[in-house]
């Protein structure tokens, strides 16, 4: 019998709001912010008024690839630039290399459980509004 870990809604409800709560701070620089389960099914999004379009396509794509990839945006970027390849040659179009999605990993067992993606503001702010998100997991 397979035990998976999954990412509840409980933990996913308080990232949200702490992530919300920060980026409404300054409503003049909107996000979207995306959680996702270990297989990359979205559980939970949210985008701030005046958003466009790409943000919100990107912070899915974010916490996606993060999922999917098992690692961080950045270092998933990295790590293909580091072989001379790129992210596209996978074939699946919701993978991203771009900094802003981070993978979500029980201490402990180091399982995974699924991924944060925000857009919407300098990409390392992204990845910054994120591990806020992550913080307030508490795993």
């Amino acid at each position: 019998m397979y035990d998976l870990p999954m990412l509840g809604i409980s933990d996913s409800l308080k990232a949200m709001q702490v992530m919300l709560e920060e980026a409404l701070k300054e409503p003049e620089r909107p996000v979207s912010i995306a959680i996702v389960d270990s297989q990359g099914l979205t559980i939970q999004f949210a985008r701030m008024d005046q958003c466009r379009l790409l943000p919100q396509q990107l912070a899915y794509k974010k916490a996606y690839t993060a999922a999917v990839m098992r690692s961080d945006t950045l270092a998933v970027a990295e790590r293909f630039k580091s072989m001379g390849r790129s992210i596209s040659e996978m074939g699946d179009h919701n993978l991203v290399g771009v900094q802003g999605g981070i993978a979500i990993q029980r201490p402990g067992d180091g399982a995974f459980l699924g991924a944060i993606g925000v857009s919407g503001l300098a990409a390392e702010e992204d990845e910054a509004l994120a591990r806020l998100g992550l913080q307030a997991m508490q795993l």
